[in-house]
């Protein structure tokens, strides 16, 4: 019988209960697969690629995570099945260096905004700015790459302005870079393949554990941070001051809120026509709570 394979997504919960024992104490058969600081960031380093291009391609996670908007396309068009029982919240955000004259929303009217192509960061950076300007003026650039790589050529000095989310938002925040505008949005997991559903059960009960521990004391728990960010950043990084970032919402993601982001996505022009796929909740969706 094959291990569960997991693949920690820029959160702490998936380290605190693989360092608690959590996973084994409820039978987890399990192997953790950690992509970012095992290749030094360079798993980051793609210009015009995000997580719905990493989706298409095929990830080796039985359960792993993007967000919600992306994981709707990608299981409405057969790539997954976007795991109905859960979802998290990451507090995200649109960063400029200290002394940019970048002051409000309204300002980055034209700034070209790093964001990770398909990613959470593409969709709720228009969401959060087209309540100041029109669609024409908010200017993504997909040039950057993914969070990490986005995160570095802010601190860099490279780009004008950043989104980024979890532990390069409180990084850029302890360095001083100024947040512009929150952009917090849902991240939603998803399903590969047909794993067997009480394995399912045991990792998401292994993460409400985890999650209760970060919420009592997140304190004891951010030092985390650093199995995660490449070591080069890590003389740089003051954990102790971060918040807990990513909140596992254990709720079910609902058919109102999945026909809500498709149409949204649809609106806004995100897929070419046509390539959105089916947005049929029930075969895009999987259930596995017990009963």
């Amino acid at each position: 019988m094959s291990k569960f394979i997991i693949e920690p997504h820029f959160r702490l919960q998936e380290w605190v209960a693989e360092e608690k024992g959590y996973y084994l104490a409820e039978g987890l058969d399990y192997e953790l697969r950690e992509l970012i600081r095992s290749t030094a960031g360079q798993h980051h380093n793609k210009a015009n690629e995000g997580a719905f291009q990493s989706i298409e391609k095929g990830r080796e996670a039985d359960v792993s995570c993007a967000c919600h908007w992306t994981v709707n396309v990608a299981a409405s068009r057969g790539h997954t099945r976007l795991y109905a029982d859960a979802y998290s919240v990451a507090p995200s955000g649109i960063f400029v260096a200290a002394d940019s004259a970048v002051r409000t929303p309204a300002d980055l009217a034209g700034i070209p905004i790093s964001v990770g192509f398909q990613s959470g960061s593409h969709y709720s950076t228009i969401q959060a700015l087209e309540q100041y300007m029109p669609a024409d003026s908010i200017n993504l650039t997909f040039e950057d790459g993914m969070l990490f790589r986005r995160m570095e050529l802010l601190i860099e000095g490279k780009s004008p302005a950043a989104a980024l989310f979890n532990g390069p938002y409180y990084l850029a925040e302890q360095l001083g870079f100024r947040k512009v505008i929150d952009t917090t949005f849902m991240i939603a997991a998803m399903i590969k393949g047909a794993p067997e559903p009480e394995d399912v059960r045991r990792y998401f009960r292994a993460l409400r554990k985890a999650q209760r521990d970060i919420d009592l004391r997140p304190e004891l728990y951010t030092h985390y941070y650093r199995n995660e960010f490449p070591d080069r950043f890590h003389a740089i990084m003051d954990p102790k001051q971060w918040g807990p970032g990513e909140r596992i919402v254990f709720e079910p993601y609902s058919r109102e809120v999945f026909e809500q982001s498709f149409d949204w996505i649809g609106k806004h022009g995100i897929f070419p026509e046509g390539r959105m796929g089916s947005g049929n909740y029930d075969q895009a969706t999987v259930s596995f709570a017990a009963g």
